[in-house]
Formats: structure tokens, C-alpha cells, sequence
């Protein structure tokens, strides 16, 4: 039994870019990871100044890298859903994926509203 999911997870598979897309969504997912990284920069500043113990500081950065590696990966078969999740969480906005063919751009908008 296939489901709605494994539908469109197939279609993301067969999805297929241009160099001008590759472009667009390297660029993309650079700047939202850029942006990403530096909240967890300026957040691990505002801690290390009040913290007692320096572990709490490692372990902050030690889950925000592991959270980060997971929500980031650059695999042009998952790129369509790491898109939407970027978006939903406010971390992308979808101007920056301008330059993108409709069919990505529809398949990463039907995952930013999951």
C-alpha cells in the first residue's frame, strides 16, 4: 500500500535541476544556515556571560549542531522538504527560492504547509 507520502517523496526523487536551479537553491540554503548559525552564535555568547558551569554551554551547542545536521541536508532528493520546513519554521522566506521551476516550488510549498 502506497501512501500519500510515499507519493511524494518518489516525486521529489524524480525531480530533476538545472544549473541556474542548483544556483538558486546553494544560495538559498546557505543563507538560511548562515542566519541559523549565527542565532546559535549569538545566543551561546548571551550564555556563556551568565552560565556557571561551562558543560551547560556545551551541551546548548552540543544539540543545536545535532539539530541543525539534521534539519540540513543539501541532498537534492530531500532538498524539496528541507525547503518547506525552512520555510514553515521561518528560517527561509520563499523569495529566496525565486528562479526555481514551478514544480519545485509547488512541492516545496505543499511541504511548508504540512
Amino acid at each position: 500500500m502506497t501512501g500519500s507520502g510515499e507519493d511524494s517523496e518518489g516525486a521529489m526523487r524524480d525531480l530533476r535541476w538545472s544549473a541556474a536551479e542548483k544556483a538558486v537553491a546553494r544560495k538559498a540554503f546557505d543563507g538560511a544556515l548562515q542566519r541559523e548559525l549565527q542565532a546559535v552564535m549569538r545566543e551561546a555568547k548571551e550564555m556563556a556571560a551568565k552560565i556557571q558551569e561551562p558543560a551547560e554551554l556545551e551541551r546548548y551547542l552540543n544539540e543545536q549542531r545535532r539539530e541543525i545536521d539534521q534539519r540540513y541536508d543539501y541532498r537534492y532528493s530531500v532538498l524539496p522538504s528541507v525547503f518547506g520546513e525552512l520555510i514553515r519554521r521561518g528560517c527561509l522566506r520563499e523569495e529566496e527560492l525565486d528562479g526555481l521551476g514551478a514544480d519545485k516550488f509547488n512541492t516545496i510549498r505543499r511541504y511548508a504547509r504540512r
